[in-house]
This record gives structure tokens, C-alpha cells and sequence, in this order.
């Protein structure tokens, strides 16, 4: 999402951050697989750490996206609800609605790389970055 903020000059009016909904990869660095098919595409995750969303972060951004149901029941539950209308699923804003694939389970980084960044680059084209 950076990367693509970056491409549409639009990378000072955009502050985008990840968090995890759970706690079991906290403060570990990214997921060999993941860096390594990040780096495929010229991104580096260099010193990332895994960090847990919390409830101030609902007050902090204009948006929360989550990649499946699941992180959105634990979106709800972290932040108390969705009083504004801040939690997406990233596949809502493609013409394929509904859940990223999640390469834990797939073990296909590629078919998440394309949902990631068909998610983001729908979701930039909604943003009004004037």
C-alpha cells in the first residue's frame, strides 16, 4: 500500500501502519516466506516486528482493514465495536468481495500477493488523497 501511495504522489497524505489481531507473532520479524516473496517485488521488510492492534488505534486511523472475518471478530472485540464504520475486509474494495487468502494455511504467498495488491490498489482508488 506504501509502494502504491508512493507511485499516485500521494504518499504524504497517506499513513498506512499494520498491526495483528492475535498475539502469537508478536515482536517476531516477518515470516521468512512472506519477506521472501515481498523481496520478489522489490519490498523490504527490514526490522519489521510484529506489533497487536489496540483499542486507540480505532480513535488514531481513518480506516482498519482486516484480511478475513477473523480478524475483523477480533477488530470488533479489540476495539468495542465498530461505532464508525472503520472496519473493512481489503477484498471489499476488488470485485471479488470477501477474504484474502491466508498463506498459513495455503502455503500460496503468490495467490495472497495478488489479493493483497488488487485490495490495495481498490482501496487507494476510493481514498480521496487531493
Amino acid at each position: 500500500m506504501k509502494r502504491l501511495a508512493e507511485e499516485a504522489g500521494a504518499a504524504d497524505r497517506l499513513f498506512v501502519a499494520s498491526a495483528a489481531t492475535s498475539s502469537e507473532e508478536i515482536g517476531n520479524p516477518v515470516y521468512p516466506p512472506a519477506r521472501k516473496k515481498l523481496a520478489e517485488h522489490g519490498i523490504s521488510c527490514h526490522g519489521k516486528r510484529a506489533r497487536r492492534m489496540t483499542a486507540e488505534d480505532y480513535g488514531e486511523y481513518d480506516l482498519l482493514i482486516g484480511m478475513d472475518e477473523a480478524n475483523l471478530r477480533n477488530m470488533r472485540r479489540i476495539c468495542g465495536g465498530d461505532p464508525e464504520g472503520k472496519l473493512r475486509l481489503l477484498m471489499d474494495y476488488t470485485d471479488r468481495p470477501g477474504q484474502v487468502a491466508d498463506p498459513w494455511y495455503t502455503d500460496d504467498f503468490e495467490a495472497t500477493w495478488r489479493d493483497v495488491s488488487e485490495g490495495c490498489a481498490g482501496l487507494l482508488r476510493t481514498l480521496d488523497l487531493r
